[in-house]
């Protein structure tokens, strides 16, 4: 996970967060392969494209300059509930709506590129957007041991989720509320 600090990127390279598109698959597939198939969390292409299917508002692709560097998903999900990771989600027609919870499913920003503060630029497209649609909470399943990284940004343990099944022997639910604060400007996210 990223630490946030200021940004070391070169000048010449924008960061931009916008929407995922269908351009986007292979690059997602990769960074997410990269990034969970050592802990035995890798999902493939059908789980993660169902999942932005199901909330294509709350998912976003993270571009350095021309380049795809990272790409988040997440998915209105009731607390202490997540997606299983061995089955993609339901037909997005039947996706839980109602839910004052968003659940941020997956984070990756590029190896090489990870330590520069970019993840931020993912964590703040999804908090305004959050608080754009009303959701209340922010819940999140930490993996690999970064539920320390969450812990430093608001996220508490929930114990009585209990272990997420099929996360890893160290996963953790945990969720904060929605932080207030200013509106997203419109043309936020592109």
């Amino acid at each position: 996970m990223s630490r946030t600090h200021e940004l070391d990127v070169p000048a010449d390279q924008a960061v931009r967060v916008r929407r995922i598109d269908e351009a986007d698959w292979d690059g997602i597939v990769e960074l997410e392969a990269r990034a969970y198939t050592r802990l035995g969390l890798s999902e493939g292409r059908d789980a993660l494209r169902s999942r932005t299917l199901a909330s294509p508002d709350t998912c976003f692709a993270l571009d350095l300059g021309p380049r795809l560097a990272g790409y988040l998903l997440a998915l209105p999900y009731p607390e202490e509930r997540y997606p299983d990771l061995h089955s993609p989600e339901g037909r997005p027609e039947a996706a839980p709506r109602t839910s004052r919870n968003l659940h941020l499913h997956d984070i990756v920003v590029a190896e090489d590129l990870r330590q520069r503060g970019l993840a931020r630029h993912l964590v703040d497209a999804l908090t305004a957007t959050a608080r754009a649609h009303g959701y209340e909470r922010i819940s999140l399943v930490a993996v690999g041991g970064s539920d320390r990284y969450w812990a430093r940004h608001g996220y508490t343990a929930d114990e009585a989720a209990g272990l997420p099944a099929g996360y890893g022997p160290t996963a953790v639910y945990m969720s904060r509320a929605v932080p207030v604060g200013p509106a997203p400007r419109d043309g936020e996210v592109g």
